[in-house]
């Protein structure tokens, strides 16, 4: 299987737009979040990914199709959790359900620990068991098990937090 992961142009913006809502939807299981009276979550942070240069918009392909997105950004800028501020992270990361469970996320992840050799911090609602699985046994496959694992509370949610060294 050939998986890409591309930079997501201002013109391919609608389309990650979109991908967030699907994201959002899938988020809102573990998360308090609530659907706009327009009929969609909305993502307030889209369009900084084209105006700061410390963010970074991409998709995935998997077999030239359209299979997730990632948003990569550099600090967590999260003020009550004292990692690294200039750490890698995901703001977000989707693959699409067609995709999960055949390498796609594990590949595309990897491809941007490489794209991007830092320190990394990757959080984790630890509600959502399915991606605290999966990125445990991503992380771990990359790192050969080198990496650190913490728990971080805020706002009444628990977090597990991931941070290791990424090489290109």
């Amino acid at each position: 299987m050939s998986i890409q992961v591309l930079a997501a142009e201002p013109s391919t913006k609608s389309i990650l737009a979109n991908l967030l809502e699907l994201y959002l939807h899938d988020f809102s299981e573990f998360a308090a979040t609530d659907i706009g009276e327009d009929g969609r979550f909305g993502y307030p942070y889209l369009d900084a990914y084209w105006q700061e240069n410390t963010r970074y918009p991409y998709l995935i392909r998997a077999n030239t199709k359209l299979a997730g997105f990632a948003l990569v950004r550099q600090g967590t800028h999260n003020g009550d959790d004292p990692d690294d501020p200039d750490s890698m992270s995901f703001a977000e990361f989707f693959v699409l359900r067609r995709w999960r469970r055949c390498g796609v996320g594990q590949v595309a992840a990897h491809l941007l620990f490489q794209r991007f050799p830092s320190s990394w911090t990757i959080r984790v609602l630890k509600t959502n068991g399915g991606a605290l699985k999966f990125w445990e046994k991503v992380i771990a496959a990359y790192t050969g098990n080198q990496f650190q694992r913490t728990e971080y509370r805020k706002d009444d949610e628990s977090w597990m937090v991931f941070h290791f060294q990424s090489t290109s």
